[in-house]
């Protein structure tokens, strides 16, 4: 679908009242978007690949707490962690997209797929828990809350992951997968900086964040960057609605927000878009002036892993940043 017409639906959606918006938004989805078709494996395997990266830091995801920042319409990332050995999961969304229809079409999925869903897993998955899983699924009747509460799951919607109201340093893992794009940047701020306070001392920030113009997932005549042509007001009269915000951050300025909440980056995992590389290159493509400072280098990154922790000690330095230690080494680039 052409990305202007898609915008144009959004920003007409959003306008509704706002019950009657996640059911028109839904049902759009179901049978236009990306949930025509259900497949668990992609987040299932973000869950993963965030317990993975855990594990390279030199912890252990098992028998500890998570926080997710963004749920979307199935915690599958949740349950990904559950699966693996975690002790409970706290997810936060602003939005209230959970749909119980969708948790049983994953789950049948999953019963009809175990091979599958078992290779996916490898060693890290917990034999037990997923043959619990497998009978949870074959009940005839299946609420929400059975499942949630199964899988030692805490859903908080439409909820704040800048005021959780949990305890100090009450969770172990702050964690979130292709969701801080689409946050604000002074709310992103305030998110971390509760994280400072809900995390504990020896607990890990992973966040997967994708850079990328996502109107270039469904248009491929764009390109990843398409949207860095525009201002942010003519941005925001595509983009501005609350299904496709996106605050076009680029690597360097998520680099220096979690700096700037007083963590320490201990490893990074740029991607380069060769597409978008090359078009930059050869001067084919021109930003918008608040990006042009900016390398090519930089601005063709289309997303990144970032592990961060908080700080042993934490003052101000001239330069107005928060000068910082860690007590891991810093592995990433």
């Amino acid at each position: 679908m052409n990305w202007k017409v898609k915008a144009a639906i959004q920003n007409a959606v959003s306008l509704l009242p706002s019950e009657a918006s996640y059911d028109v938004y839904y049902w759009i989805q179901r049978r236009f978007g990306a949930l025509r078709r259900v497949n668990p494996s992609s987040r299932l395997l973000a869950g993963i690949e965030t317990w993975k990266r855990i594990q390279r830091q030199g912890s252990s995801p098992s028998g500890k707490v998570f926080l997710e920042v963004g749920t979307g319409p199935t915690p599958l990332v949740p349950l990904a962690y559950w699966l693996m050995g975690a002790e409970r999961i706290i997810t936060i969304d602003v939005n209230p997209y959970l749909k119980e229809e969708l948790i049983a079409e994953h789950l049948h999925y999953i019963s009809q797929h175990e091979e599958e869903v078992l290779t996916l897993f490898g060693s890290l998955i917990d034999r037990k828990r997923f043959n619990d899983m497998l009978n949870l699924a074959r009940k005839s009747q299946l609420s929400a809350s059975d499942f949630l509460d199964f899988c030692r799951i805490t859903y908080l919607a439409p909820g704040d992951a800048a005021k959780t109201t949990l305890p100090d340093q009450h969770v172990d893992f702050h964690t979130s997968f292709t969701v801080f794009e689409h946050i604000p940047p002074d709310a992103l701020n305030a998110i971390l900086k509760e994280g400072n306070r809900i995390t504990k001392s020896t607990g890990l920030f992973v966040h997967r964040i994708d850079y990328t113009d996502h109107f270039s997932h469904s248009d491929k005549n764009i390109s990843a960057i398409n949207f860095l042509r525009y201002s942010d007001d003519e941005w925001a009269r595509y983009a501005g609605n609350k299904y496709m915000y996106m605050n076009r951050l680029r690597h360097d300025d998520f680099l220096d927000l979690f700096k700037r909440a007083g963590q320490v980056i201990v490893d990074v995992e740029p991607y380069i878009d060769q597409r978008s590389e090359e078009l930059l290159n050869i001067g084919m493509f021109h930003v918008d002036k608040q990006f042009s400072s900016k390398s090519r280098a930089s601005l063709a990154i289309s997303g990144a892993w970032i592990l961060a922790e908080k700080s042993n000690v934490q003052c101000v330095a001239p330069d107005g940043y928060s000068s910082v230690t860690s007590s891991r080494k810093m592995t990433g680039p």
